[in-house]
């Protein structure tokens, strides 16, 4: 009897899932997930990913059960657990998605020489976490592309596969051990906020975005307090959704929303092969400014109260006190964020990533790290030097101060003209607000600093 082994890695999902469905085709498969101790080390293990990590798991293993299967889950080196399973099973075949980091391109080859050595097969499944994989299309001169018009405008050229169906059945064979699924009760340091995570809650949020939020996406996505994006990132973090599926589902439902939000999935593919063509860009300038960053230790204070939405700038207090709650941020609050804590205080880029991914639930390193770079001038962006107001972009994106309201209660009794500018109010309004502080840096200083580090003045 033909055993076959998936290996479910950031795809812990049953729908448009092709490493399960040609590891099905034999008479047996094996779900299995490693915890793998290498991504753990790496830094994976933020409480807010572990969380939603043990939803997606749970959710898998439910849906392999409504199926006849279960998910076989096992703690270590993922080379040496998915070898051990193999043999134990005598499984002559094994089936995982592709991924994109340095890591992942060194487990995949470990794992590779591994099996081949006791005579298996590794077969590696490029669809599954891309909707275009990397390397699928790159200019003549390159092996990626470095701007992002030329390459979406080749990305929506490459003709996608069809989205493959759940299986009906999984048949698991007997007496395979597995360790109890993990679960995020108890655990601490979780976002209050944190959203549910697992297949089922991706697919119940893709179907209500899909009726409700799509078509206004065009116009709305960066509507600060009207939190009209679809939230999906986790879930494609975690794979609990397709993003070749996305592409389908919204080219079908047509109009400028579906347009809009078929870029934005085409953006998380370009950063992909960036990172696949260049994986020293997840810690090293893509395109160095030669940046004379302030030390840590001399920004210390201006970054702590950066973290903690100390800043006395509203929309950026705002932003960072969600990303504490939620474990997410709006991606017009991260650009805001990230601009401020770059440009106007004029701090590493990689201090911002780092928190992040101690924070964020959908903290993937390819869209993290690279969306940092953009943001500071390092990476791929052709204009380098751009700085964000957050006075100005506050009034554009949160006009009536709803979103700063929010997220900011100190400030929830200011009117619109106010709420973005609260150290403009003296006297008796001022003291109001007193639990609020000033600017922690005048938005002239900081640019001047920055202009003379760039050599712009």
């Amino acid at each position: 009897m033909t055993v076959s082994l998936v290996l479910f890695t950031s795809d812990l999902r049953l729908h448009d899932h092709p490493p399960l469905r040609a590891a099905n085709d034999a008479a047996q498969v094996i779900p299995l997930f490693v915890r793998d101790r290498g991504v753990t080390d790496a830094g994976f293990a933020a409480p807010n990913r572990l969380a939603f990590l043990a939803d997606c798991l749970r959710d898998l293993d439910a849906g392999l059960h409504e199926r006849g299967g279960r998910l076989v889950v096992r703690s270590g080196d993922v080379v040496a657990e998915v070898c051990k399973v193999a043999a134990e099973t005598d499984a002559d075949e094994v089936h995982m998605a592709a991924d994109v980091s340095a890591y992942a391109h060194r487990r995949e080859r470990r794992l590779r020489r591994a099996l081949e050595a006791e005579g298996r097969r590794l077969h590696v499944h490029d669809t599954v976490t891309s909707a275009v994989p990397p390397g699928t299309v790159a200019p003549v001169s390159s092996d990626h592309f470095a701007v992002f018009t030329p390459y979406f405008r080749h990305w929506s050229g490459v003709p996608l596969r069809e989205p493959v169906a759940a299986p009906r059945a999984v048949r698991v064979p007997d007496g395979v051990g597995s360790e109890p699924l993990p679960g995020r009760g108890g655990m601490p340091g979780l976002s209050q906020g944190l959203a549910p995570g697992g297949e089922a809650a991706g697919r119940a949020r893709l179907a209500s975005w899909l009726r409700d939020g799509l078509t206004s996406y065009e116009e709305r996505h960066d509507d600060l307090a009207g939190d009209a994006t679809s939230r999906f990132s986790p879930h494609l973090h975690f794979g609990t959704l397709s993003p070749v599926e996305l592409v389908h589902r919204a080219r079908k439902a047509g109009g400028p929303g579906a347009e809009a939000f078929v870029r934005q999935l085409a953006w998380r593919d370009f950063h992909r092969q960036v990172l696949a063509a260049r994986p020293a860009a997840a810690s090293a300038d893509y395109r160095t400014k030669h940046d004379r960053w302030r030390s840590e230790e001399s920004a210390r204070a201006d970054i702590e109260a950066w973290k903690e939405g100390r800043t006395g700038f509203p929309v950026v207090d705002a932003a960072m006190r969600q990303l504490r709650h939620e474990g997410w941020m709006h991606n017009r609050g991260r650009l805001l964020t990230a601009s401020f804590l770059t440009k106007t205080l004029y701090v590493d880029w990689r201090v911002g990533a780092r928190h992040f991914l101690e924070l964020l639930v959908d903290g993937d390193l390819a869209d993290n790290q690279l969306n940092w770079q953009w943001m500071a001038g390092t990476g791929t962006d052709s204009r380098p030097n751009r700085v964000l107001n957050p006075v100005t972009q506050a009034k554009r994106y949160d006009p009536d101060g709803a979103y700063v309201r929010r997220w900011v209660p100190e400030l929830a009794g200011l009117d619109a003209r106010s709420v973005h500018e609260p150290w403009k109010l003296r006297g008796l309004d001022r003291a109001a607000i007193d639990d609020y502080p000033d600017p922690i840096v005048e938005l002239s200083d900081g640019l001047a600093r920055f202009k003379r580090a760039r050599g712009l003045d």
